[in-house]
Order: structure tokens, then C-alpha cells, then sequence
């Protein structure tokens, strides 16, 4: 097997479970050195414990690998800097930035609290914006300063943020936000010779696993939806070959890979001066758009333009 990221430097976050756990294996697989950023808490985000974290860092070095812990939390600003300041002090450099930490506080709307919503967007969205700003950093003074770069950066939306899901208000506008932060970062980047892309991901972890049928699936199906088939197209993403690929939200289920594709005006009327005129007018408009699209990116109701009632 040929090695795509030989000698590259990644900091992956939530890297000790599931998806997380599979980035750092395939990337370091790859000849990538990696910093494996994990908390260690519950799918909750309660406790600490960087033992997993370790575990996969020897999982690395067994296979020949460099890698090294980071137990920080993604969430504060300052260790999030640590983190990426620990790949330039350990290994020289940092190239591959990829947002993987996660938790789940799921509630109907009117059963969330505060700190459930709180916690989800400290996590998701902040936790991707932390690492991705002091690298971006980084990489910026070294091509002020004429310096060769080589960035990339990989974070995690969801099918729940894109599509939408029941039960995950937060959640949902947290992954909403982190594919619109892609889209944006991508511009943002690109002059610097940085790549910014997005995943949404369905996999079995310990995260998803009762939501996609816990204990009733077969082995068959487990290795389907393993979360090892996330990390493909990831450590492509993050090779050279994919230098071109920017602002991109890759819909990744199993062995199966699409582009899911943005927001985009359809059909437009002119509005009348009074409301009381309107009626019929959107009535036409939502009678020739698409539905909004369920968790399997396809439209509610089935494919072409069917009415929508109001």
C-alpha cells in the first residue's frame, strides 16, 4: 500500500473512539504523525480520561507509527492553541487539522435545556472553530513569511445538520454551522494553500449505535456501517491528490461516498404590496419546489417536484 501522507503532521480531535479512533489509524497508516486529542468523557460529555486516547497512540506506535496524547478539551480557546502548538513542538510542523470530537445531548425543543444546547454548541462549534483558527493562524504567518504550506482541514457535520433529524435541534444547528464554517473557511483559505472540507458521516459508534439498531444488527451490517470506512475518504481528502477539492460536504454511509449539495434558490415569484395577496403566490412556490430532503439526502415523498401544501 502505497503511503499518501508520509511525513505530514495531524491533530486529530475526539481520536480515542469510533470515527475519531479510525482517522488517527488510517492517517498514521498513511505515514502521517498524529495528535491524538481526546477528553476522554462520557457521549454526554461528562468525566475525563485520556486512557483511550493512549491506547490508540500504542496502537500506532505498534504498527511502526509516531503519535502522541492530548487530553485537552476542545471547547477552550487556549487548549485548543495547545493542541496545534504540541504538533509544531513534537513534530516540527502541522498539516492536517481534522474536527472530529462530539457529543449527543438529544431533546424535543421543548424539553431542552440550556445547558443542553450550550454544551452541544461548545463542543461542535466551537470545538471546530479553536483548532481550525490557530492552525489557519499558522499557516498564514508561514505564507506571509515565504514559506512552502500545506494545510488541510476536515470537519464533521451530519446527515442531522444538513438534512435534518427529530430530537436534535442542537445537535442539528451545531452541524448545520460547522457546514456552513467549511464553505466559508474554504474561501477564506484557499490563497494560503489550504483546503477546507466537511464530512457527514453515518457510522455505527458508541454515539450512534442505538439509534441504528444496537444489538439487533448482524455482523454483516456492523461491518457495513464500520466506522473505518469514514477514515478513506478522509486521509484522501487530506493527501495531495485532493488539493483542488475545497468547501466540499462529503455524504459518507458505509462504502458509500457523495457530495451533498448545498442550499440553492429555486423557484421566485414577485411579491405583491399587500400580505393579503400573497397566498396564492406562495401556494405556486411551494407547489414547484423540491421537498426538503430526509436523513437519506433524498427529498421527502420521493424524486421530481411534488405539492406541497401550506
Amino acid at each position: 500500500m502505497s503511503k499518501m501522507l508520509e511525513g505530514k503532521v495531524a491533530l486529530i480531535t475526539g481520536a480515542a473512539r469510533g470515527i475519531g479512533r479510525e482517522h488517527a489509524l488510517m492517517l498514521a497508516s498513511h505515514g502521517a504523525k498524529v495528535v491524538v486529542n481526546d477528553l476522554g468523557g462520557d457521549a454526554a460529555g461528562e468525566g475525563e480520561d485520556t486512557t483511550p486516547a493512549q491506547n490508540v497512540v500504542e496502537e500506532i506506535k505498534g504498527m511502526g507509527g509516531e503519535a502522541v496524547v492530548n487530553g485537552g478539551n476542545v471547547a477552550d480557546f487556549s487548549a485548543a492553541k495547545e493542541m496545534i502548538d504540541q504538533a509544531i513542538d513534537t513534530f516540527g510542523d502541522i498539516n492536517i487539522v481534522i474536527n472530529n470530537a462530539g457529543i449527543l445531548r438529544d431533546r424535543m425543543l421543548f424539553s431542552m435545556t440550556e445547558s443542553d444546547w450550550d454544551a452541544i454548541m461548545a463542543v461542535h462549534l466551537k470545538g471546530t472553530f479553536g483548532p481550525s483558527h490557530h492552525a489557519a493562524v499558522y499557516w498564514r504567518n508561514k505564507a506571509k513569511a515565504g514559506e512552502e504550506t500545506y494545510g488541510r482541514i476536515i470537519n464533521t457535520a451530519s446527515p442531522s445538520g444538513i438534512y435534518g433529524n427529530v430530537g436534535q435541534t442542537n445537535y442539528g444547528a451545531a452541524k448545520a454551522g460547522i457546514a456552513a464554517f467549511t464553505v466559508i473557511s474554504a474561501m477564506e483559505l484557499a490563497k494560503y494553500n489550504v483546503t477546507c472540507n466537511a464530512l457527514a458521516p453515518a457510522a455505527l459508534s458508541r454515539m450512534t449505535e442505538d439509534l441504528m439498531g444496537g444489538g439487533a444488527l448482524t455482523d454483516e451490517q456492523r461491518e457495513a456501517m464500520s466506522p473505518r470506512w469514514i477514515a478513506v475518504i478522509t486521509a484522501w481528502l487530506c493527501s495531495p491528490e485532493a488539493a483542488n477539492v475545497t468547501g466540499r460536504v462529503f455524504d459518507v454511509r458505509g462504502d458509500q461516498v457523495g457530495i451533498a449539495e448545498g442550499w440553492r434558490l429555486g423557484p421566485v415569484a414577485t411579491q405583491p404590496d399587500d400580505p393579503s395577496d400573497l397566498g396564492p403566490i406562495v401556494a405556486e412556490l411551494m407547489a414547484n419546489a423540491e421537498l426538503n430532503a430526509d436523513m437519506g439526502g433524498k427529498p421527502r415523498g420521493g424524486t421530481g417536484r411534488p405539492n406541497n401544501e401550506i
